[in-house]
Parts: structure tokens; sequence; C-alpha cells
């Protein structure tokens, strides 16, 4: 059986990881994207101040920073968990999650609520991408 290698992603572009993780994993094809949430990834600072649209849309920025770093795009991504404290945001959450796929088939998915996320976050988003098809 052939072994694969398991290759780091890190990008600047993206918060660091706050513990023993990787920003993604690339495994052949298959790219396995780290949960993100609302963090500035030049300070560490949580963007928002719990505004829910503006963390969605830093939360996704730091996800799509990652799969590009891998060298993947938003039509890559085939499956996310959407991570909510408030399952009433989800409407919120889902219009901003929209335009960042709309041009690509949109990626299956979870959402959940949660009792807590770190750092205070409202929302956490993670993927998986496929890589093989890119030019």
């Amino acid at each position: 059986m052939k072994s694969s290698a398991i290759e780091p992603i890190e990008t600047k572009f993206a918060p660091k990881p706050v513990g023993p993780y990787n920003q993604a994993v690339l495994v052949d094809n298959w790219l396995y994207c780290s949960g993100q949430i609302a963090l500035d990834p030049s300070t560490g600072a949580m963007i928002g101040g719990g505004n829910i649209e503006e963390e969605t849309r830093q939360v996704l920025k730091n996800l799509i920073s990652v799969v590009e770093a891998a060298g993947g795009k938003s039509s890559n991504v085939v499956r996310t968990t959407i991570y909510l404290t408030d399952l009433n945001d989800f409407v919120t959450v889902n219009a901003i999650y929209a335009d960042t796929f709309s041009q690509t088939v949109t990626p299956a998915r979870a959402c959940v609520e949660v009792s807590n996320l770190p750092k205070g976050g409202k929302v956490e988003i993670d993927c998986i991408a496929w890589l093989g098809n890119n030019e």
C-alpha cells in the first residue's frame, strides 16, 4: 500500500493556530482545513466585537486564504461545517456564506449550534477541499 505524504499548509493571510494543529493539512489532492474564527491574521485580535456579519466575513476570508495557500479557490471546497453559538444567526450567516460560494457548486455542509467557541467567537467554519481539478 502506497503511503501518502501529509503536508501542513500555512499562510500569513490567516491566523496562526492557537494550539497544536495546522491551518490545514494536504493529503494527495484533499485539503482538510481547521476551523477558522474571526481572528485578524496580523494582530490575532477578534474582529467584529460580537457582530455576526463582521465575524462571518472574517471567518470566510480566513478560510479561503488557507484554501488559496494550498493552490485552491472557493470552487474547490466540497464540504463545510458551520458552528454557531446562536442558531438564530443562521439566516445572516447563510446569506454571507452564499456570497462566498456563489460562483460554484455549493459545498455540502452541516450547521450546528454549540455552547461556546474559542475567544468568545459567534461562528466557526471548517472545510474540506478537492484540489485535483486545478489547472
